[in-house]
């Protein structure tokens, strides 16, 4: 059964239909169209006898990968926070970010929140979005520079509006990330790890700054010159 399963994922188009069906268990859960995704990833990964190489991790983790990480991280988030992110709250509203707001000033709360940041957001949505759905998705529609091109754009709509409980902003700031980064993998279509680093950098960061209840004012007084 496995082996048929897997045969049938095997198929160029199989990327799009897994697209189309996890939101369907959004109507149960939202975060069952995440793990539905990463279940059918991880099944391909094991009948394929773990070959991390298909889903972009093709090269180990070194020290040039992780300084490379912050060297990104850092001024990306500080675009983010101090231009993009504030424009984007001005006209299209605040972020809703009751999820996570209860680590404000909690240790075992902000604790906790990391380790899941890291192994399901930072790994998994690296390892989904652009391991399986971004790659895939590429390789269906012609895997040349225009493939990548239109696959990031159509991946980061997706990762986007996956966030819709954000609101508005959300969405549209969370999409203009993910292309972002999309377009990193494009040019390290073999160094996944070096996304998940930056990913699980960046959202450290957001983390830290809600557990100590702040984010300097910066924000604040960015948000003024719109």
């Amino acid at each position: 059964m496995k082996t048929k399963l897997y045969n049938y994922l095997n198929k160029p188009y199989a990327v799009v239909l897994v697209m189309l069906i996890a939101p369907i268990f959004g109507f149960i859960d939202r975060n069952f169209v995440f793990f539905f995704g990463l279940g059918v990833t991880f099944l391909i990964l094991k009948e394929s006898k773990f070959d991390w190489a298909r889903f972009g991790i093709g090269q180990k983790l070194t020290g040039k990968t992780v300084l490379k990480s912050l060297l990104i991280t850092l001024p990306l988030f500080l675009v983010f926070m101090t231009l993009i992110d504030p424009f984007l709250q001005n006209w299209l509203g605040d972020y809703d970010l009751s999820s996570v707001e209860d680590i404000k000033g909690n240790l075992v709360g902000y604790i906790i929140l990391m380790v899941i940041m890291w192994v399901f957001a930072a790994f998994g949505e690296e390892f989904l979005f652009r391991g399986y759905y971004m790659k895939a998705l590429a390789e269906l529609l012609g895997n040349n520079n225009k493939a990548w091109l239109l696959s990031a754009i159509i991946t980061s709509l997706y990762f986007g509006i996956s966030h819709i409980y954000q609101g508005l902003s959300g969405v549209v700031s969370v999409f203009l990330w993910s292309f972002t980064i999309s377009l990193l993998f494009n040019k390290n279509r073999n160094n996944l790890l070096l996304l998940v680093l930056i990913h699980g950098l960046y959202d450290s960061i957001g983390i830290t700054l809600i557990f100590l209840d702040t984010d300097f004012g910066i924000s604040e007084w960015v948000q003024q010159l719109f």
